[in-house]
Formats: structure tokens, sequence, C-alpha cells
């Protein structure tokens, strides 16, 4: 299908995008990053917007950037150049793994952080992994930055903190060089997406789990915390029972009324593969870190 037409506007800079969606703001406006998520929508109809405003360029919002306590990622940066970077697997290793899992080949070297956030599809795979890999996300509008949690980011399916009149313009990843970390995932066999994907950050002295940050994506409308898996593992030491106990408290707070279901999988069933993907990157997490007893599970295939 053929979207309907529109005008084509390119931004070379913050600053005058944000001038264009001021100058647009009365007509239907979207943002042009990546593009696999806004072109589809167009040719088959779900969105219709009168002005494209192309964003893709701005170089200001490229790369990865080592700012000392933090990684600072270009809202416009691909997926294919942070899953490389050794500085984004040293200091927020679940980001990097989730990265390297989006899509094919020719999706990680097109699509982009700032759009897949910004888009926040709840199949996607970056916002379990920024939960758990306790990013900020600075947006930029007419009235300057502000800097978004990533707790405080999604609000439901394709709903974030970004205004109308604002655009995301770069990710900052807190370093964590003595954090282990892993992403791990059961994609869609028709799509690739996640029918659940759960990242895991832990940090632990002597084998005891000092912290973890325990994010999923694809069990219900937005990314989500899993906190009593986090509550359970903290002063525990790390290992396959410690794992498997914590894993069962996986939809403790969710409501399994409102989980995703569609024909793929029940919200029955995802309850019960978020605890079996909770366990599995639990399990990998340990394997990175050399703790014995992580389990066999924790190199099975996704």
């Amino acid at each position: 299908m053929y979207p309907d037409e529109f005008d084509y506007v390119r931004a070379d800079s913050v600053e005058e995008a944000i001038d264009l969606l001021e100058e647009h703001s009365m007509q239907e406006t979207e943002l042009l990053a990546g593009g696999h998520s806004l072109l589809p929508t167009m040719k088959s109809g779900l969105a219709s917007p009168d002005v494209l405003i192309d964003i893709s360029g701005i170089e200001s919002m490229q790369g990865v950037t080592d700012e000392g306590d933090h990684l600072a990622i270009g809202a416009m940066t691909n997926y294919a150049t942070i899953a490389d970077d050794d500085r984004v697997w040293n200091g927020a290793t679940a980001l990097a793994e989730a990265t390297g899992k989006i899509g094919d080949v020719q999706v990680r070297n097109k699509g982009t952080i700032g759009g897949n956030l910004a888009h926040a599809d709840p199949a996607s795979d970056m916002p379990g992994a920024a939960l758990s890999a306790e990013v900020d996300v600075v947006v930029q509008g007419p009235s300057g930055e502000r800097t978004v949690s990533a707790d405080d980011f999604f609000f439901g399916m394709y709903m974030t903190d970004v205004g109308e009149d604002e655009i995301l313009t770069r990710v900052e990843v807190p370093k964590k060089p003595d954090a282990v970390g892993a992403y791990a995932k059961k994609p869609s066999p028709s799509s690739g997406y996640a029918m659940i994907g759960v990242a895991a950050t832990l940090e632990a002295e002597g084998g005891v789990i000092q912290s973890a940050r325990i994010g999923a994506n694809g069990a219900m409308d937005h990314g989500v915390r899993l906190g009593p898996v986090e509550d359970a593992l903290e002063g525990e030491r790390m290992g396959g029972e410690a794992f498997a106990a914590a894993a069962e408290h996986a939809a403790d707070d969710l409501d399994q009324a409102m989980m995703m279901e569609d024909l793929q999988a029940s919200a029955e069933f995802r309850a019960q593969l978020l605890e079996v993907y909770t366990r599995r990157a639990l399990e990998r997490a340990a394997e990175r870190a050399g703790s014995p007893g992580a389990g066999d599970s924790a190199a099975a295939a996704d």
C-alpha cells in the first residue's frame, strides 16, 4: 500500500526540528528517525501525517560518548553501533545485548535507540533493557532540556513522557563496570519482536547480590520493573536456587487480566514465559560473573 500524501522537511539541528514542530503544530506531524515503525504504519493507513520532519541526519544526536560517570548515546544512534561498542558492553551489558537481538542486520543498521524508546512498542526490546540499565532519557523542547528517568518514562502502549513539542535527543547510561547483566528473549516466530524479554542487571559483593534491577517487555502494555524479583534477590548468593526462587515472583505485581494476549500467547502463557526468561537472564548474568551453580539454561537458545 502507498501512504497518503504528506509534506517532507529535513531538520539539520535539534533547534530547527523544534521550530518545525512549532511551525506545524496545527497539523498532524511525525518525526522520522530510522523509520522502521513509522513507515509501515503510514503504508497501512494507521498513520497519516500531514508533515514528516526528518531528524535522522542531525549530527549532535549521533554516536556514543564517554561522559565520565555515564555514557551519552545520541537518539539517532543505530542499534548496530551500540551493540558493537565495548564501552556499552562493559558499562551496561543488558542494554548492549538487547540491541544486538533486535530484528536482523538491516534493521540494526538503520533503527535507532531514540526512535525505539519514543515509540514505546510493548513488544520492542529496548524498554526492559532501559529500565534494567537505569538510564535517563533527555528530551528537548521550546523551554530547553529536561531529564526523565526510565522508571518514569513509559506510560502505556505507545505512550511516553515526550511532549508533542519535544524531541528525545539522547540517552544517558550510568556506567556500572562492576555489575553483571544479560538480556533473554522469547522472540515471536512471525515478527522477531519479543513475546517476552527480560533484562537483568546485578551488583554483587563476594557473590552476594547487593542490588538488582530487572526490566521486562512483552508482558504488559509498556516496559515494567519486576520489583518482587528484585526484592527476592537482594541479600541472596548468586546461583541457580536463588534465581529459581526469585523468578517465581516475576508476575506477582502484574495484573494478569491486563497482561498482553494475542494469537501467539495467552496471558497465562506469557506469565509462564516471564518466569522462565527471568531465570534465564539471571543465570546468564551470573555465568558472565563466573558464579558457580549458574545453571545450564543460561546458555540455552532464546
